[in-house]
């Protein structure tokens, strides 16, 4: 065999390994830590988005479930598109949920795919009955024994159920102005990250989304992501944890894979860890 062949099967040999590496669709757990001055306690969230109804170890979701209990979280939050508007079964999602649910104090807000086709009420009822809490407007103050000082929790649904994003922000505003918000450590949980600047004028300490799925395709240390929806081409928030004026965000990658037809590069789907300490 001469050099020539030799280079060529070695360069196909490392473009195939690359190309497996790219597209590998491995659950992995994410990490990520928020200071909170008036906690004495570590709180630890496991946030889990946009899943669209697809499985992990099956579906009775096992390799998911299994990787929740692994991290040992205090709560659960799901911040939207848990459900699958097009092309997934809805029971792959409700099999997580009804596990979970029994496990964990879990809180949802809706995404866009649960608003679809006027569903949103549908959905939210199928949440509710797996003894999950849906935060659809509402502010919850969790409730943790072991936690002397917790967090004061906020969900909205995903903004196609309102009018138009002012009317988002009115809602909030309005809720915010029903409780002691400036004394609090208040956290925002919805699904879109790209309103994160209107999200940070009103006082929120830490916002957590979903939504734009890792920009679908990476280049690690080179590109965080190439589209996500709602933020087109080169998103700035496509997946990770941000400073934006005071408000810390992190927005999850997310769970999507065989939901859509573009796989995955260099982007493989996370179950995201808060510790607030």
């Amino acid at each position: 065999m001469n050099k020539k062949l030799v280079l060529i099967v070695l360069i196909i040999i490392a473009s195939l390994a690359i190309a497996v590496f790219a597209i590998d669709s491995r659950l992995k757990t994410v990490h990520y830590t928020v200071e909170n001055e008036n906690s004495e306690t570590p709180l630890r969230i496991a946030l889990i988005t946009d899943l669209h109804a697809c499985t992990y170890g099956g579906k009775d979701q096992s390799d998911l479930i299994e990787a929740v209990r692994a991290q040992n979280p205090d709560i659960i939050l799901f911040g939207g598109d848990i459900f699958d508007s097009r092309r997934m079964p809805e029971e792959n999602a409700i099999a997580a949920l009804k596990v979970l649910g029994a496990e964990y104090d879990c809180y949802y807000v809706s995404g866009n795919h649960e608003v679809r086709h006027e569903k949103l009420d549908y959905y939210k009822e199928k949440v509710r009955s797996c003894g999950i809490t849906v935060l659809d407007g509402i502010h919850t103050k969790i409730a943790i024994s072991a936690v002397s000082t917790t967090p004061d929790i906020y969900g909205f649904d995903d903004v196609t159920a309102y009018k138009d994003i002012t009317e988002q922000i009115a809602h909030m505003e309005q809720t915010t102005q029903n409780y002691h918000f400036e004394e609090s450590f208040n956290v925002l949980l919805v699904h879109r990250p790209e309103y994160i600047e209107q999200y940070a004028k009103l006082g929120f300490d830490l916002v957590l989304c979903g939504h734009a799925h890792g920009g679908q395709w990476r280049i690690p240390g080179v590109l965080n992501g190439i589209y996500a929806p709602g933020q087109g081409l080169f998103p700035k928030y496509a997946g990770g944890i941000y400073e934006v004026n005071g408000t810390t965000l992190v927005v999850s990658r997310g769970l999507a894979k065989e939901s859509t037809p573009i796989p995955r590069v260099f982007n493989r789907p996370e179950l995201v860890i808060i510790d607030i300490i």
